[in-house]
Order: C-alpha cells, then sequence, then structure tokens
C-alpha cells in the first residue's frame, strides 16, 4: 500500500564483507565514498533490471534516495601492482601527446602500484522512492538479478537480505518522506559488532549510550531541494550514462540528518560473508 497510489519506496539493506562506492580518484589511487552514492545505487539497480551500459538510465536517475549508515565500517587499504598485458611494454603515464593520448613512461617502467580503498564491514540502508510501477519492477528485479549486483565495484558482494519487505511483507514501502521511511526500517546493526568504531568521515554514533535509551541516533543523507539550506551539500555522484566512452557526472543537493532507531529488536542478520558458513 502507498500512500498516493502513484510513488512507492523500495528500501534496499547494504552489506557485506567489502564496499567500494565510487568518488573522484586520480591516478593509481582509488578512495572510496562513506556512503552509497547515487551512481553507485543507479548501477546495482541496472544491473538488476538486465539494462546494458549504453542503454537510458533516465528513470533511474530521476529517483529520489536517502541513506541511512547503520554501520560505518572501517577504511581497508589494499595494495597492488598492475602490469600491461603485453611483456615488457611501458605502463602509461599520466603525461599525454599532442593528440590527448597517455604517453608510455620513459624510462620504462613495467609494473606500477596501485591502491585501492574499501570500507570494511559496513551497513547501510538505502531508501529510493519514485513512481509505483517502476520501484514495484525494481523489487522484483533485486530479488531475480539479470546481471551479478555488487556494492560499488565488481569484487564488492553483497549479504542477503538485499531487499527489505515493508511492514506488511509486500516488495514496496509506504512513499512517505524519506527520513520518515528510513526512520521505520528496523536497524540493520548489532551492539557487539559496533565497538567503538569510527570512521574517517567523522560518521561515528555512541551506541552504548543510545542502547541505555533503547534507541540509537543514525546519521542520513537524503536528496534535498533547497540548496540554500545549511546542511545541504552539492556532491558530483549522478551518472548521465555508463557508457565507457561518454561516461559523466552531474551534481546533486544532498541534506546530511539523523533518525533514531529502537534497538530493542536488533536485527538478526549478519552482515559478513562468512554467514553462508553458518557463523554470525
Amino acid at each position: 500500500m502507498t500512500m498516493s497510489g502513484e510513488q512507492a519506496t523500495l528500501v534496499l539493506r547494504l552489506a557485506g564483507p567489502l564496499q567500494a562506492w565510487g568518488r573522484p580518484s586520480e591516478g593509481n589511487r582509488r578512495e572510496v565514498a562513506d556512503a552509497p552514492s547515487k551512481a553507485g545505487i543507479v548501477g546495482l539497480l541496472a544491473a538488476a533490471w538486465g539494462l546494458r551500459r549504453w542503454d537510458s538510465i533516465e528513470q533511474l536517475v530521476d529517483l529520489q534516495l536517502g541513506v541511512r549508515v547503520d554501520r560505518p565500517g572501517t577504511l581497508l587499504r589494499d595494495y597492488h601492482t598492475v602490469s600491461e598485458h603485453m611483456p615488457d611494454l611501458p605502463l602509461r603515464s599520466a603525461a599525454v601527446d599532442a593528440r590527448g593520448r597517455q604517453k608510455r613512461t620513459s624510462p620504462k617502467k613495467t609494473t606500477g602500484v596501485t591502491q585501492r580503498f574499501y570500507l570494511q564491514d559496513a551497513v547501510f540502508v538505502a531508501a529510493v522512492q519514485g513512481a509505483e510501477s517502476l520501484v514495484v519492477t525494481l523489487g522484483q528485479a533485486i530479488r531475480h538479478p539479470a546481471f551479478p549486483l555488487a556494492l560499488g565495484r565488481r569484487s564488492c558482494v553483497p549479504t542477503q537480505p538485499l531487499l527489505l519487505p515493508a511492514p506488511d511483507g509486500g516488495i514496496v514501502w509506504p512513499a512517505a518522506p524519506l527520513t520518515e521511511v528510513l526512520a521505520s526500517v528496523p536497524w540493520q546493526g548489532r551492539s557487539r559488532q559496533w565497538g567503538n568504531v569510527r570512521h574517517a568521515t567523522g560518521f561515528a554514533g555512541n551506541p552504548r549510550q543510545a542502547e541505555a535509551k533503547n534507541e540509537i541516533r543514525l546519521p542520513v543523507i537524503v536528496d534535498a531541494d533547497n540548496p540554500a539550506a545549511p546542511d545541504v551539500e552539492s556532491v558530483n555522484d549522478v551518472p548521465v550514462t555508463f557508457s565507457l566512452r561518454d561516461r559523466a557526472f552531474v551534481y546533486r543537493n544532498v541534506r546530511h540528518t539523523w533518525v533514531s532507531i529502537p534497538v530493542d529488536h536488533e536485527a538478526t542478520q549478519a552482515v559478513h560473508g562468512f554467514a553462508y558458513l553458518g557463523g554470525n
């Protein structure tokens, strides 16, 4: 059931051993965003729906997005070495020639170092809102995806459940304001897993103190209409197309706020990949 009969909300639980939501990076250093990006969520939905890189993503980009940080996770730096697929062919450098093509390294380098950053053991709740027919279709696609789904990079596999059903057991949630929807979703974290986790972004909770009051206060990031509000910032994470040749992004306004979630009914889902082996 929805509020207007025309709009509905899809609620996703984004959890796994590793997540890597893209942010602007240079050279061989691949940064990670503090929370799921609009591009990352649109990419996940497009993969589930079976869209190709060159297909239009306009319907998905128009969806409203809200993200709740149930568990910020910790930052992981992964060390890589890379080389060309052809033996002894020099790697490309950061310099370009007159035609805009990357030059080869000189002196010749055949092996380079790249650093990739990930969030480990993080948990997010994403609320995606739009036309009811589209949201229902996307919910069904999440349950039966056309392509493998990932939490940012392809190597970051989500744990189950990815789709959180509505209180009535249906696929979609009511089309209430995103902050209200996110405030009504049970907490997906666990007290013994929070510890004193703090993330470089400043996302941090005080769950021990909150649990004494039977609630926890969680950060929320939602699409914003008023760019002049004091708690609004502009982020460059809205994809224009996923085509490798024409890939581009535009800005959107997001608002940072908080919601309080009861913790007397802790989520029972495990947040790590070893849950499939029977652990928790």
